[in-house]
């Protein structure tokens, strides 16, 4: 029986990439003072898993240079070592060796090995700083020769060494759980100089043996200064899967005999009496292993490449080019509501399709009830799936701690990173696409923002500089706001280069918002040298433009000398939206149910022409630009007057406006199809729907239509109001 790997080793990476992000976040933990004993055993069982998958699957490169890391972690974790900020420093570069060799293995190319063996030099430098024995290439099972040598001298000497006597009897399903027999003995043997023996009893006959099932047994004598809990630890994953018993070993009788035992002939097990080798998850390894005996037992994952099963997670699919895919962890919770909707959903389909095997003219109320109660099911199944897509906004904060922690020792800044609303959640979708705007902005915040610790202390300031990431629901609209306490925008220098750059003149009075707006404009930067990080005017028009595609909108407020903030709105879905349906002239239009305030009916003596052609409506005590829509997408003039048409209220990025239609028709959910793939990008269009009778529909951007309409007031002629 063989089995086909390929097929978990994408479960494997993304493990792995959760591993690496716990891996980061907890080594930046210990490199502020802020962990706990919990947060370095979380680090070294991260490592630990990598690189036994890594072995598992054949990327030995990776299993080997995992390897020490875990050991310089091992030493943090046991007290043996002190954390210090350099060890922390190679351990982070580490990380970022480790997820490229990932990277590597899952394009399948081999890794640059160039910079893998200049890092793992410097780990092996760690290790050697603190007068650990350098990590040899030799299989880390192998006993030494050292440790014979050691355990003779004791025997000889009939000197006393404490030791453990292990029973271990998995139960028949273990290996189904996920969990490996053969590295538990492995870590084991870690822990000290140990004699195995194994217990073929309930071993079947081969035509009756399960490949699924796990039927040995084990006896093993652990000799070394051990902590019972050391032991436990090791098992802790498999306490309820197995017969466990753990009992200290008689001081020198059993001592004499382990050492001895060193002399006897090695135990070899059969081709048909081996154990099937198992990965995390349970799937099951080629039996075609030979299992040597542990006293000379290499890196069983060399040689057993074991399986791991997806469980609840989608599969990935094989990344493409543009990096985009992926998979997403759902709860089980979601699961069964949507189990639960699609039974609803059932049920009712059933009773229409009685319905309208027996139908007549008695029977239309309840026609139309059941359908009634088929657009509901629709309607929360709909809301299940997309639920479904909703993560935690925290997947995409992970990044900066790393980020700001690196940046901040490279331009010697101190800096302090808080995050706050990291569970709110938003779209996969969006969530992918938002990222990489997020990060310029904190770099722009780290470098602009953020003063050096001399200038601050200077200016009155504690010298650490604080960007805080905050996320928030509003509406139907996420806001991520990205706020430093640094010296603000530079208004003089931002006007001096606009007028450089023929944006602005110089007798031109701008208000501040304007200037301040200016640093989204193609090529504008302010920084006096070229670096890294910036100064090349490439960005801040790329952040906007993204932000917009995903049909959002970022803004600027500052406060000179006390910080910056950048606010960022963004739908919770690309997907679907709930829109109201207008009709204008021929045409259908959608708004977003978000953006509206209220509709009423036109007043013709509360609207006043201003300069430049524009009217506004008075609500209240309030004025209102008008935007007719039939003038913005020059359609055909509409017969109505303005005083029989209908306004709707919306609120833009800007303020409040009045749209004028003719007819509000219904509400109802829409979704939502690009209008850029399709055909082309359409200022003041986010995208379009098919209705219900076929016709498209096109949805409407509120930023976009007020921008437009104000580029359009130049060629505005103003309607008669009767």
């Amino acid at each position: 029986m063989t089995i086909d790997l390929s097929q978990f080793k994408q479960t494997f990476l993304e493990e792995s990439d959760e591993g690496l992000d716990v891996l980061e976040s907890g080594l930046l933990s210990l490199d502020s003072g802020t962990a706990d004993d919990d947060v370095i055993h979380a680090v070294f069982r991260a490592a630990h898993s990598i690189k036994g998958g890594a072995g598992t699957f054949g990327l030995m490169e990776i299993a080997d240079f995992t390897h020490i890391m875990e050991t310089l972690l091992d030493e943090m974790r046991d007290g043996r070592r002190e954390i210090l900020k350099k060890d922390i420093n190679v351990l982070l570069t580490s990380v970022d060796v480790l997820r490229e060799m990932l990277e590597a293995a899952a394009d399948d190319v081999p890794p640059s090995m160039e910079r893998t063996l200049e890092v793992k030099k410097e780990l092996e430098e760690a290790l050697n700083d603190n007068g650990s024995a350098q990590i040899s290439d030799q299989a880390p099972l192998e006993e030494s020769e050292d440790t014979q040598s050691l355990n003779g001298d004791m025997v000889e000497s009939g000197e006393a060494f404490k030791g453990w006597s292990i029973f271990f009897k998995p139960m028949e399903h273990m290996l189904r759980t996920g969990n490996d027999t053969v590295r538990i003995i492995r870590e084991l043997d870690e822990l000290g100089a140990m004699e195995l023996t194994v217990d073929l009893e309930n071993l079947p006959d081969f035509e009756h043996f399960d490949p699924e099932l796990s039927y040995l047994a084990w006896n093993i004598k652990l000799i070394g200064d051990i902590e019972k809990s050391q032991i436990e630890e090791i098992f802790e994953w498999v306490d309820e899967d197995c017969e466990l018993n753990i009992e200290t070993l008689g001081e020198e009788g059993n001592a004499v005999e382990m050492a001895s035992s060193a002399e006897q002939p090695e135990q070899e097990v059969s081709e048909e009496q081996q154990p099937v080798p198992q990965k995390e998850g349970g799937a099951v390894a080629t039996p075609e292993v030979e299992l040597a005996p542990v006293s000379t037992l290499e890196p069983v994952a060399e040689k057993v490449p074991a399986a791991t099963t997806p469980g609840v997670e989608k599969r990935k699919e094989k990344r493409k080019s543009s990096g985009e895919g992926g998979s997403i962890r759902v709860g089980t919770d979601k699961v069964d509501t949507l189990i639960n909707m699609v039974g609803e959903l059932v049920i009712t389909q059933s009773m229409l399709s009685q319905m309208g095997d027996e139908f007549s003219m008695e029977r239309l109320e309840a026609l139309r009830e059941g359908l009634a109660q088929l657009e509901r099911n629709t309607r929360e199944l709909q809301e299940s799936v997309m639920r479904i897509r909703m993560l935690p906004i925290s997947f995409s904060f992970q990044r900066f701690p790393r980020l700001v922690h690196d940046l901040s020792q490279k331009m010697d800044k101190k800096i302090e990173l808080k995050l706050t609303g990291e569970q709110t959640e938003l779209d996969k979708t969006v969530m992918e696409k938002i990222g990489d705007p997020l990060v310029h902005l904190v770099r722009n915040s780290l470098d602009h923002g953020i003063e050096s610790p001399d200038q601050r202390i200077a200016a009155g300031k504690p010298e650490v500089g604080v960007i805080q990431l905050n996320a928030y629901h509003q509406g139907g609209y996420i806001v991520i706001e990205i706020s430093d306490d640094g010296a603000g925008l530079p208004r003089d220098k931002l006007l001096s280069k606009a007028i450089t750059q023929g944006l602005a003149s110089e007798h031109e009075k701008i208000p501040d918002e304007k200037i301040y707006d200016f640093i989204f404009h193609p090529g504008f930067s302010t920084a006096e040298q070229v670096s890294d990080i910036s100064g090349r005017g490439v960005g801040m028009d790329v952040v906007r433009r993204n932000i917009k595609e995903l049909g959002g909108n970022v803004e600027v407020t500052t406060d000179p000398g006390k910080g910056t903030t950048f606010t960022i709105r963004l739908p919770l879905t690309l997907a679907i939206l709930d829109g109201q349906l207008v009709k204008v002239g021929k045409e259908i239009y959608i708004i977003p149910l978000v953006s509206i305030i209220e509709s009423i009916e036109i007043e013709a003596d509360k609207i006043s022409s201003i300069a430049g052609g524009n009217e506004v409506y008075q609500l209240r005590d309030e004025y209102l630009p008008l935007i007719h829509l039939d003038q913005v997408f020059r359609m055909e003039p509409r017969e109505l007057r303005l005083q029989d048409s209908l306004m709707i209220v919306v609120e833009g990025d800007s303020g409040k406006v009045g749209i004028v239609v003719d007819d509000l028709l219904s509400q109802q959910q829409v979704v939502i199809k690009s209008l850029e793939s399709n055909y082309k990008r359409v200022e003041g269009i986010s995208g379009a729907t098919i209705l219900g009778d076929g016709t498209v529909a096109l949805i409407l951007d509120m930023a976009g239509l007020i921008a437009l309409s104000n580029n359009e007031m130049d060629e505005y002629r103003p309607r008669a109001a009767s």
